[in-house]
């Protein structure tokens, strides 16, 4: 059987068609582009990590689409940039912790990298954490009341742990550092009756010294209650107690006989700090037999300072209102200290006028004592916007 051959026609089609593929298929040929490239700091595998150094992850050729890290069992709390190039742990590290991270990528054609990564950060030679924090958990205070946080050790990286410190409410405040192992924070008014207050110390992880780390992070929560402020004139033998700004009650006074520095009623803005029936009171330098000396129990006493000044019952009627006898103290009469006693909440303003002896800002809880640019200086941070640890809500 004869070859069958094609017309003409179709020869040189065909012949066209030969010449044209190879150029049909290299113009049709899919490329794929690379994966994103995703890298972590610390590395995979790094030991003795420094905490404060932060957890970042960083994609190349793409944008991070996921990023899920643990320390331990507990999620590693952090944010992507706006353009999801790059993921930053929010806080510093937990020191002596074994952290893990998983990260997804996705580029251009939607191609998509995957990376995990362990590390471990180092154990310092030294922990600091925080001993205590007034006010307490849960605890409703006055509107006078500061926030006094505590360390166990030294801090000498005074701005790096100020910066740890967030607190939550609802008006504007600063830290001052008292010590170097105690820093409190002041609002700079009064706080509003009935706000809300968070104070959370992220200290795991920080370095507070040299080779010295922050073990574990804290956080109180407490609540101002009504606004009762009290108002003593040692002059006019009286003290007006205002709830909201209204008068609750008019408590005629003895304070101190001044005879003495000791023992003269201090002026200024005192805070009650704690209270006690009966406080066991003892002449402060005398031993029993020298001129002066005294070893009382004293009912419904309100304590407004560390230098043995206190609001509380005495039945010395025939002065209060009249006259100044007593060792420093403000004397009232049974029934309204009780009164008093029973109402005060810790942190509620008692503002003291009328005497030659002036009240030290760091005599027990008076630091409203300084005006509000002194306050500041007594902060690691510069007070601006980017700087100030504090939020309002």
């Amino acid at each position: 059987m004869k070859p069958r051959t094609l017309p003409p026609a179709a020869r040189a089609l065909l012949a066209a068609l030969l010449v044209a593929c190879p150029a049909l298929v290299a113009g049709c040929a899919v490329r794929v582009p690379p994966a994103p490239r995703i890298t972590i700091s610390p590395a995979s595998g790094a030991v003795a990590v420094p905490p404060d150094a932060g957890l970042v992850v960083r994609a190349e050729g793409g944008t991070l689409t996921s990023v899920l890290a643990f320390a331990g069992r507990d999620p590693v709390p952090g944010a992507f940039d706006p353009a999801r190039t790059v993921w930053r742990s929010s806080r510093t590290l937990r020191p002596g912790t074994q952290y893990v991270v998983n990260a997804v990528a996705t580029g251009p054609q939607n191609v998509t990298a995957q990376v995990a990564g362990r590390f471990r950060t180092l154990t310092p030679r030294r922990e600091v954490a925080v001993a205590s924090i007034v006010p307490y958990d849960g605890e409703t205070v006055g509107i006078g009341m500061p926030i006094i946080v505590t360390f166990t050790r030294p801090v000498e990286e005074r701005a790096a742990v100020e910066r740890a410190l967030v607190v939550r409410g609802p008006t504007e405040g600063a830290w001052h550092w008292a010590s170097s192992t105690q820093v409190v924070y002041r609002p700079r008014t009064w706080w509003p009756a009935g706000g809300e207050v968070r104070v959370t110390a992220h200290l795991a992880g920080v370095r507070a010294a040299p080779g010295t780390y922050g073990s574990a992070d804290r956080s109180v929560a407490f609540t101002v209650g009504r606004a009762m402020v009290s108002t003593v004139d040692t002059r006019a033998h009286q003290m007006v107690v205002r709830q909201d700004g209204r008068v609750a009650q008019r408590l005629p006074i003895s304070a101190g006989m001044a005879t003495t520095r000791e023992y003269t009623t201090t002026s200024g803005i005192h805070l009650t700090m704690d209270r006690g029936n009966p406080v066991r009171m003892v002449s402060p330098g005398r031993r029993k037999g020298d001129p002066g000396y005294y070893d009382k129990l004293i009912d419904y006493a309100v304590r407004i300072s560390n230098s043995g000044e206190y609001v509380h019952a005495l039945d010395n009627v025939w002065a209060q209102g009249r006259a100044n006898v007593s060792h420093g103290c403000v004397n009232v009469r049974p029934d309204q200290a009780r009164w008093f006693y029973e109402h005060a909440l810790r942190g509620d303003p008692v503002i003291v006028t009328g005497t030659t002896r002036h009240l030290e800002w760091n005599n027990g809880w008076s630091y409203w004592q300084l005006s509000w640019p002194r306050w500041l200086a007594g902060s690691a941070l510069r007070h601006d916007a980017a700087e100030t640890p504090s939020a309002v809500s």
